[in-house]
């Protein structure tokens, strides 16, 4: 998938990386609580990125990609730091205290970092009523997702690290905001070979932070059932290989707000999926988070949707006139 020309874009792939995006990403909050309940966090993160950039290198080697660009390799250790290190690490280490459905809700709410942290759109953004009421909106749900958990944590037998859990996907989300702007506005070359070296600066993060806070010392690897190695398999192949090859793709032939919208399927695969297979529950107080961060989420993408159509209609009429 090289093609960044909208025009050439085959439908039928279209609809293929779309759907990857929408149900492979939303079943790798399942899938990551699974391996994480043999495979300590870190260690899990080391290898399913050390695996997948692996991969991904033996093809950009094959295809004779130009992979040895130092500019190139800088910005992208970045990113696969903020991107996969912090913001994934932090979903892959809430999961050992959090349900993976409520993980996803949480996660959803990234599109509010984006907002806050795109600096050179601010201007855009804060002079936009639907973005302002998306983000107030947005704030709400996170609220509601919060208060329950901080009411448990003060009650008999209450659970503090959930709280804490919760505070670290926070930062895991702003993390993968800052992560995807850095790479919009700094990346360069071959997205493959970035999404390469992305994810082996993630894996050797994640390596090291694995021997520094002792886990390979009470690691096991006779302990790991099978269906934590599945689950392994499936988080390099289809959530790192096939499911950010897509959204890197996508981003390529589609419009960022059309790609944007996994941020609405994704949590509700991801609570499906907990809730039928997982034996999870959501109460009604978090499916009300679930609902209100959907709609930040809905008011955010149509701010940047009528920007987007405007900017384009702008072109066109300057187009025409230079004609």
């Amino acid at each position: 998938m090289n093609t960044t020309n909208k025009k050439e874009a085959s439908v039928l792939l279209v609809v293929v990386a779309f759907a990857t995006v929408y149900l492979v990403w939303g079943s790798t909050y399942f899938f990551i609580q699974k391996a994480v309940q043999h495979i300590p966090p870190f260690i899990l993160g080391a290898l399913r990125f050390f695996a997948a950039g692996i991969l991904l290198l033996a093809w950009c080697l094959f295809k004779k990609e130009k992979l040895w660009n130092p500019a190139q390799i800088k910005t992208a250790v970045i990113t696969g730091v903020l991107l996969l290190f912090v913001g994934n690490g932090a979903v892959i280490w809430a999961e050992e205290k959090l349900p993976s459905s409520l993980v996803a809700v949480l996660v959803s709410a990234a599109p509010i970092w984006f907002v806050l942290l795109d600096q050179p759109r601010w201007k855009e953004n804060f002079r936009s009523r639907p973005t302002i009421i998306g983000l107030a909106v947005g704030f709400v749900g996170v609220i509601l997702l919060f208060s329950e958990k901080v009411q448990d944590a003060f009650t008999a037998g209450g659970n503090a690290s959930q709280v804490f859990g919760l505070l670290v996907l926070m930062i895991g989300s702003a993390s993968w905001a800052g992560g995807s702007l850095y790479s919009k506005y700094k990346s360069t070359g071959s997205a493959i070979v970035n999404t390469t070296w992305q994810m082996l600066a993630a894996s050797l993060t994640f390596a090291v932070v694995s021997f520094t806070s002792n886990e390979w010392g009470y690691f096991e690897w006779s302990n790991v059932t099978a269906t934590s190695w599945w689950s392994v398999v499936y988080l390099v192949t289809m959530g790192s290989l096939a499911g950010y090859s897509a959204y890197v793709w996508l981003l390529q032939v589609r419009p960022a707000t059309q790609v944007s919208t996994y941020g609405y399927v994704n949590p509700v695969v991801a609570v499906l999926l907990g809730v039928f297979f997982a034996g999870e529950h959501m109460t009604l107080l978090q499916l009300s988070g679930l609902l209100t961060i959907l709609t930040s989420v809905l008011l955010i993408n149509l701010a940047k949707y009528r920007r987007e159509k405007k900017e384009i209609e702008s072109k066109k009429r300057m187009q025409a006139e230079a004609a």
